[in-house]
């Protein structure tokens, strides 16, 4: 089973945590095939392999693509308490 929700840890590049944003699992695939996760804004989007490889993908014109995100999954049973589905719809 695929895991539903992670949490995207960007950080400088020193390492250090900067920024942590919960992502949920749309219905779209990415360029490498793999499923695209979003937050609830859609502002976030990004392709996430089945080995926890993260491509962040660009959601607007003039965004920075970040780079060195690392991606922690999320235990699936809190997925129902997680709030809205995010802006791409509902979890497969």
């Amino acid at each position: 089973m695929d895991t539903l929700r992670y949490e995207l840890v960007f950080s400088d590049g020193a390492g250090s945590a900067r920024d942590v944003v919960t992502v949920e699992r749309t219905l779209s695939k990415g360029p490498g095939g793999h499923p695209v996760y979003s937050d609830p804004t859609g502002i976030i989007r990004a392709e996430i392999s089945d080995r926890g490889e993260v491509r962040v993908l660009a959601s607007g014109g003039h965004q920075e693509i970040a780079q060195g995100v690392m991606a922690r999954p999320l235990p699936d049973a809190d997925a129902a308490d997680a709030g809205p589905e995010g802006a791409q719809g509902p979890r497969p």
